[in-house]
C-alpha cells in the first residue's frame, strides 16, 4: 500500500488538486458578483431637490404686509387676553419673534433688495428688545423693565421707519385691535337713523315757515288798517275844525 504523501507528490494528483482549487475560487467569485447585483437593485432612489423661486419686491411686500397686519392686530388685543404684566410681555415677545421668522422665510426680493437688509435687521432688533422686556418683567426688575420698555419703543419706531422706506404699508402701522364688523354695522345704523330723523324734521320746518310769513302779513295789514282809521279820524277832526272856523269868519 502506498503512503498518502506519495500520492500527493505525484503529478496527476497535484493537477487534480489545483483544478479543484481553481473551480472553488471561480464559484466564490460568481457568488460574490451575484450578491453585488442584488444590492444594486435595492439601492435607494435619489432624492429630488426642489428649487424655490425668489419673490419679487411687489410680492414680498404683499405677503409681508399680511404678516404684519396679523401681528399688529394680535398685539393690539394682548391687554384683553392677559391681565398680568409678565403674561402680556411674554405674548408680545412671542408674536414679534414669530413675525421676524416668517418675514425672513420670505427671502430677499429677486429684483430689488435695496433696504431689505436694514428692514430685517430692524425687525430682529425689535424682537430682541421685546424679549428683554419679557425677561425684566418675569424677574420683576422695575428699573430694568423701564429701560427695556424704552428700548422696545425705540426699536418699534426704527422698524416702522425701515418698513416704510422699503415700501410696506401695513408694517409701519402701530399695533391696534381690529374693529369688529358688528361695531361697524351698529355705527352705520346709528348714522342712518340720524339722517332719517333729519329728513323727517326738515319738511315740518318748511311747513312752519309760511305760517310765520302769513302771520307777519296779517300783522302788517292790521297795522296798516289802524293807521288808515287813525288818519281818517284825524282828518275828520281837522275838517270839522276848519268848518267851524270858516263859519265864524263870515258871521
Amino acid at each position: 500500500m502506498s503512503h498518502p504523501g506519495a500520492l500527493l507528490r505525484s503529478a496527476p494528483m497535484r493537477r487534480l488538486v489545483l483544478y479543484l482549487v481553481v473551480v472553488a475560487v471561480a464559484l466564490l467569485a460568481l457568488a460574490g458578483c451575484g450578491g453585488g447585483g442584488g444590492d444594486d437593485s435595492t439601492a435607494a432612489a435619489p432624492v429630488e431637490t426642489t428649487e424655490t423661486t425668489a419673490l419679487s419686491k411687489e410680492e414680498l411686500i404683499a405677503q409681508g404686509d399680511g404678516i404684519c397686519a396679523e401681528v399688529n392686530a394680535a398685539v393690539g388685543t394682548v391687554g384683553s387676553t392677559s391681565s398680568e404684566a409678565s403674561g402680556q410681555a411674554a405674548q408680545v415677545a412671542g408674536l414679534y419673534g414669530g413675525m421676524v421668522e416668517r418675514l425672513k422665510d420670505l427671502g430677499a426680493p429677486s429684483d430689488d433688495s435695496a433696504g431689505y437688509a436694514e428692514f430685517i435687521a430692524a425687525a430682529e432688533a425689535l424682537a430682541q428688545a421685546e424679549d428683554n422686556v419679557k425677561l425684566a418683567s418675569e424677574r420683576e426688575e422695575g428699573e430694568a423693565l423701564s429701560e427695556a420698555e424704552a428700548e422696545a419703543s425705540t426699536a418699534l419706531t426704527s422698524f416702522q421707519s425701515a418698513a416704510s422706506t422699503f415700501g410696506f404699508e401695513d408694517c409701519p402701522e402701530a399695533p391696534a385691535a381690529p374693529v369688529s364688523s358688528a361695531a361697524g354695522e351698529a355705527a352705520g345704523e346709528e348714522a342712518g337713523g340720524i339722517a332719517e330723523e333729519v329728513e323727517e324734521v326738515a319738511p315740518e320746518e318748511a311747513e312752519i315757515a309760511p305760517e310765520e310769513g302769513g302771520a307777519g302779513v296779517v300783522e302788517e295789514e292790521s297795522a296798516g288798517g289802524g293807521a288808515g282809521v287813525g288818519g281818517g279820524t284825524e282828518g275828520g277832526s281837522a275838517g270839522t275844525g276848519g268848518g267851524s272856523s270858516g263859519g265864524v269868519g263870515p258871521g
